[in-house]
């Protein structure tokens, strides 16, 4: 492994063969299901029927393409909105997190920064589980003691973001932290002494600092609750998010609209993926 030493015809093509299938392994899959959303075949599976649009453009009756399917085109917007709500509330409250975490100091600051890790660590089943029972019984509570229904505690987009946020958030205080880390409190203290506020230092400093980690964290957030099933199954109401969407698709037996939908999903993360690191690039 010492790249300085000369190294045998045999390693090289051990070392260039692993290469090459590592990522065929990584991008293979991905490959096919892009290939067969263009597949003129009424299943989402090989073998290969020829060329067509119409799991894109089709408005039946036979076939439904994806910009005609109301379904599919809900739960797309279900996702946006969710990604968006979560998002927003883990990098604020993410944010606001790593500051106290970082810069304050108070008794069992290690125990509570050890369960707010706890989210990271418990699987999603169990998470999503307990959030339901959580927000059952909360409801059942108000219900029974004070005659208030509130639709938050049913199963709905609300408890939807609510249950995301809960670990979402927390991954965005841990890249925030890891940033603000690096920062030289001695250009706050600077700033103070030349008569700044608290306020505008951390506007026009920390933040301004803390920028690159804020957006990237908030990117994967936004990616985070957008794909999230496995907490989502169990929150869900009747506006079922795109990953819920497509496991009932894939249950029930779909068409090759469900590689369409792959496909735009592929196309749109990576280029939110490359706007990001442009971003970053730029402001680094």
């Amino acid at each position: 492994m010492i790249r300085s030493l000369p190294r045998s015809k045999g390693y090289d093509w051990a070392f260039n063969g692993f290469i090459v299938l590592y990522f065929v392994f990584l991008f293979a899959p991905l490959v096919v299901t892009c290939v067969l959303a263009f597949n003129n075949s009424d299943f989402p599976s090989l073998p290969w029927q020829g060329f067509s649009l119409d799991w894109f453009l089709a408005d039946g009756p036979d076939r439904v393409g994806l910009f005609h399917d109301q379904q599919n085109l809900r739960a797309i917007l279900t996702s946006f909105e969710t990604a968006f709500f979560v998002s927003i509330l883990s990098v604020v409250v993410g944010t606001c997190a790593s500051f106290l975490f970082e810069k304050e100091h108070f008794r069992f600051k290690g125990l509570l920064y050890l369960l707010m890790l706890a989210p990271l660590v418990i699987p999603g089943v169990i998470l999503g589980i307990s959030q339901l029972l959580a927000a059952n019984t909360a409801g059942t509570f108000f219900d029974e003691t004070f005659g208030l229904d509130f639709d938050v505690f049913r199963p709905s987009f609300w408890l939807v973001v609510l249950g995301q946020f809960s670990f979402i958030s927390t991954f965005v205080t841990l890249v925030v932290s890891a940033r603000l880390r690096k920062f030289d409190v001695s250009l706050e203290e600077a700033a103070l002494n030349l008569g700044a506020t608290p306020f505008g230092v951390i506007r026009h400093i920390t933040l301004k600092f803390l920028r690159p980690a804020i957006v990237g964290a908030g990117a994967v957030a936004f990616l985070m609750s957008f794909e999230n099933f496995n907490t989502t199954l169990f929150l869900v109401g009747s506006e079922p998010t795109l990953p819920i969407n497509l496991y009932l698709q894939v249950r029930d037996g779909s068409t090759p609209v469900i590689n369409a939908v792959s496909l735009m999903l592929i196309v749109g993360t990576s280029l939110l993926a490359l706007v990001n690191f442009y971003f970053n690039r730029k402001t680094d």
